[in-house]
């Protein structure tokens, strides 16, 4: 049944001897002192401000305020001087009256779960809205809320340097969550978006640990092969790590037997891969903001540890896991040093590092592209499939396939005008 909607005269006709409950909206062109004015008004009649709201698109305002009144006796002049000030301002306004019954029902409503889906893509486009906003209504989950968290989009800039990203803020009861994660990657799988889709509570803006994967997730490529080039084994190498990130064969095995095809390379090679190592788009940005806000960063790799230190260095990394290959007389031997970092033993040094900094798992993100980060990415509070692989793509409850490592900063909730 749709709520009738009462202009100035007729709402004074309503006016009981109780308390009333009284929705105002406002909307027209924005200028200072809209909100300033109207309340100032409010205030002089003391009404008390039960909720508030405000949006502004293109200079375009729209303005909420729901009051209470407790002397009902002079809301006639109260809603009057609105009206009055609100015409001064070139303003509509609309008054809705609310029943107590009503009031409470809205208040009930606000026990509800929260949630917050973000969708992030060079480009969002009606469609990819349509789709995502369809499953969240074929579960009755309202929309409270939608905020833009990347700047407007220049559209003299090349695409493939954009970011575009939109927050929902959803408010419902769902008995059904992990179904709605997985269309929701479905969509973003078909589409080509990145979607995330998260419980909106105190861990969500409080993430306190990233921990990365390094190869290909990191840095935009994958080490072994690096030195596997310049042993002239590439393609053997090549071919074992891609069966190992596609998790066809035991990432110990698989590392194994790449390191053995390195025996007899000269150790100075290292120096040539880190001057021209690949770093992923948006690496910087991510770590510096997270860096700034207090967060610990770890590096969990299957990778090694030359390659490791030299991005702690340079990042501000505060912990490094990878693997030592073993050198004898400036050669690489063919062998390693110590244990292997394979897929379990990521999953325990980001419990390790969570337990040694205090931090509650929920606070923590893992971010990685292949099989071996599959137990890591299950353990975080965020596990994000970076650019990954399809087996971990089919596995991960979030993805960022579109653009770069900062992306993860929208995620958090971060718009680009408070980091500019």
């Amino acid at each position: 049944m749709q709520k009738k909607v009462y202009l100035c005269t007729e709402f004074c006709n309503l006016c009981a001897m109780n308390r009333e409950f009284i929705l105002i909206n406002i909307i027209g062109f924005d200028k200072p002192g809209v909100t300033s004015a109207v309340t100032e008004v409010l205030g002089r009649y003391g009404a008390f401000v039960q909720d508030i709201g405000q949006s502004n698109l293109h200079h375009q305002l729209n303005l909420s305020i729901l009051i209470r009144v407790d002397d009902p006796s002079q809301s006639g002049d109260m809603i009057k001087e609105v009206l009055f000030c609100c015409s001064k301002l070139e303003m509509i306004v609309r008054f809705t009256p609310l029943t107590e019954e009503e009031y409470a029902a809205w208040v009930g409503r606000q026990e509800q779960e929260r949630y917050v889906v973000t969708l992030l893509a060079r480009e969002i486009n009606a469609r990819h809205i349509a789709r995502v906003t369809e499953l969240v209504a074929k579960r009755q989950l309202n929309i409270d809320n939608i905020l833009r968290l990347s700047e407007r989009p220049n559209v003299e800039m090349p695409v493939e340097k954009r970011h575009s990203c939109i927050e929902f803020s959803l408010r419902g009861n769902l008995p059904d969550r992990e179904a709605l994660q997985r269309e929701l990657m479905e969509v973003s799988r078909e589409e080509g978006i990145d979607i995330s889709f998260q419980k909106d509570d105190m861990f969500r803006r409080n993430r306190r640990l990233i921990c990365v994967d390094m190869d290909s997730t990191f840095i935009q490529t994958e080490v072994i092969d690096e030195l596997a080039m310049r042993a002239g084994v590439g393609d053997e190498v090549k071919a074992i790590t891609l069966s190992a990130m596609r998790g066809e064969i035991d990432f110990k095995e698989s590392f194994t037997r790449r390191v053995a095809l390195l025996k007899g390379l000269d150790e100075s090679v290292k120096q040539d891969i880190i001057d021209h190592l690949p770093i992923t788009e948006g690496a910087d940005r991510l770590f510096s903001v997270l860096k700034k806000c207090g967060f610990k960063i770890a590096i969990l790799s299957g990778g090694f540890t030359f390659v490791g230190k030299y991005l702690q260095e340079r990042f501000g990394v505060d912990y490094v896991y990878a693997n030592t290959l073993e050198v004898e007389n400036g050669k690489f031997t063919g062998r390693y040093i110590g244990d292997v970092v394979d897929a379990k033993r990521k999953a325990e040094l980001l419990e390790l590092i969570a337990q040694v900094e205090h931090i509650d798992l929920a606070q923590v993100i893992a971010v990685g592209d292949g099989a071996n980060d599959l137990n890591m990415l299950g353990k975080a509070g965020l596990g994000i499939a970076f650019h990954a692989k399809p087996k971990v793509q089919a596995s991960a409850q979030q993805a960022i396939s579109t653009v770069g490592l900062d992306g993860i900063l929208y995620f958090l909730g971060f718009r680009d005008v408070q980091l500019r």
